[in-house]
């Protein structure tokens, strides 16, 4: 959706726009200020990365504004 922003569909069927820009001054976030970076998550229970930062669901969720 543009920057370090997701639109998330969760299973219950809602569906929330994350800006996950917040997160990218923690260490864990850091490297994924790289835009590169950042597009290359996946997707299991979390939304993960390969440098080993995930966000769980629930706080996906409260990070999120109805979309």
């Amino acid at each position: 959706m543009g920057d370090y922003t997701l639109l998330c569909t969760f299973s219950t069927g809602k569906r929330r726009k994350v800006d996950l820009t917040p997160l990218l001054s923690y260490p864990a976030f850091e490297e994924l200020r790289d835009k590169n970076e950042f597009i290359q998550f996946g997707l299991d229970q979390t939304i993960f990365w390969k440098n080993g930062a995930d966000i769980a669901p629930e706080r996906l969720y409260e990070m999120g504004l109805a979309a």
